[in-house]
């Protein structure tokens, strides 16, 4: 969809963080396609001003109500509009455009990506929790109002464009990969001396703190699993994960006549922004070029459980259902938030998680969701269940 002039109109929800700053790259190089209607930051206020200016958007928004100040001053003149606080965050995601980019990282994005949905746009989504937090309230309202979602994450585009849809009894398995993380070589011994400076270097990707510690924990795959359960018509035990180092191969399906159809590239989150923001079409993205021959080999390892439990937490929550997955995430929030502020051992960012869903059971508090409500509540119970049981961790 675009207007008479030809160009699509784009908001970016969360245009300050990784996701956001790729995202504005590929309209700085495609100006003549994309227009920026909305920005939505969080507190890098330069960058939201900077960004604004430049793109000559209509709207500028951060999520913290204290800094509206400081975004007036950096805007003063420029005739953008302004505005603070969540509900400025939800109206902004609810103005009439072609695509909304649903970058917000973590549990806030719910609210304001599900308003985008509920206005039937195109919806480009990079935020994790409205599949793992919300999935039965954001895929109900993607059927009812008529949304198109395209996947972002790397993993997920890689499955969206290998996936036929006029075939899915023909698909056997989906795969999604994982680089390993900066651990992957580590024994369990190292693990348990694991320095939040290690953890923060992951080897293949460049990305925000939450999604790196996240890929040092393979969480980030658990989420993606549960994801991927959501966005593709498969049975649960149809979705595998492979470690593979090198990340060329963002993930693969095969199907049933022995085919495996994978894509691959650089790993540069540009490459998915690009696609989905254009598809069905293709547009150039500023990457470098996949050269094989000069990269030499790619290797593949199984999961180990054992040293890495996320994944398995993840396909748990699944099995147990309802807002199983949306306890996970959030104590997966609170665990690695205190490991960010080093008040948390590596180990014990996955052990977290398990004994909040643990507690969550005893305490029958697995139920089903059928509201935004059921979601933050299940959200609020496991954020202040998993800081009880943070306190009695080891720091």
């Amino acid at each position: 969809m675009s207007n008479s002039s030809g160009t699509r109109s784009l908001s970016i929800l969360g245009s300050t963080g990784s996701v956001g700053q790729s995202t504005t790259d590929i309209v700085r190089h495609h100006r003549d396609t994309f227009t920026i209607d909305a920005l939505v930051g969080n507190r890098n206020v330069a960058q939201l001003a900077a960004d604004a200016r430049e793109f000559n958007a209509k709207l500028a928004v951060t999520a913290d109500d204290s800094l509206l100040g400081d975004l007036k001053d950096a805007l003063a003149g420029s005739g953008i509009e302004v505005a603070a606080g969540e509900s400025a965050v939800i109206e902004a995601a609810a103005r009439p455009v072609d695509m909304v980019m649903g970058a917000i990282v973590g549990a806030s994005g719910l609210k304001p990506t599900l308003a985008a949905v509920e206005q039937g746009t195109t919806i480009a989504l990079a935020n994790k929790e409205c599949l793992v937090s919300g999935a039965e309230v954001f895929t109900r309202a993607a059927a009812q109002h008529d949304a198109t979602v395209i996947p972002v994450d790397s993993e997920h585009s890689a499955l969206f464009q290998c996936f036929e849809e006029h075939n899915t009894d023909g698909v056997d398995r989906l795969t999604l990969t994982a680089s390993g993380g900066p651990f992957r070589t580590w024994s369990m011994k190292q693990l348990e001396t694991a320095t939040l400076q290690s953890a923060l270097k992951h080897p293949n990707w460049s990305m925000g703190q939450k999604i790196t510690i996240d890929s040092s924990t393979l969480m980030n795959k658990g989420l993606e699993f549960i994801e991927a359960y959501h966005l593709f018509p498969v049975a649960l035990e149809k979705i595998d994960v492979v470690v593979h180092p090198q990340s060329i191969i963002h993930s693969y399906v095969s199907y049933v006549d022995g085919s495996v159809i994978a894509q691959l590239g650089m790993p540069d989150m540009r490459t998915p922004i690009a696609y989905a923001m254009a598809h069905p079409a293709r547009i150039s993205a500023p990457v470098d070029r996949l050269d094989l021959a000069q990269i030499g080999s790619l290797t593949f390892e199984p999961v180990d459980n054992d040293r890495f439990p996320a994944i398995d937490l993840a396909r748990s929550a699944l099995a147990r259902g309802g807002n199983a997955t949306t306890i996970l995430n959030a104590a997966n929030e609170i665990a690695v938030a205190a490991f960010l502020q080093e008040k948390l051992r590596f180990l014990d960012i996955t052990r977290l998680v398990a004994d909040t869903i643990d507690q969550a059971e005893r305490e029958n508090m697995i139920v089903s969701m059928s509201s935004l409500d059921d979601v933050w509540q299940a959200d609020s119970y496991a954020r202040t269940k998993a800081g009880e049981l943070a306190s009695r961790l080891h720091t």
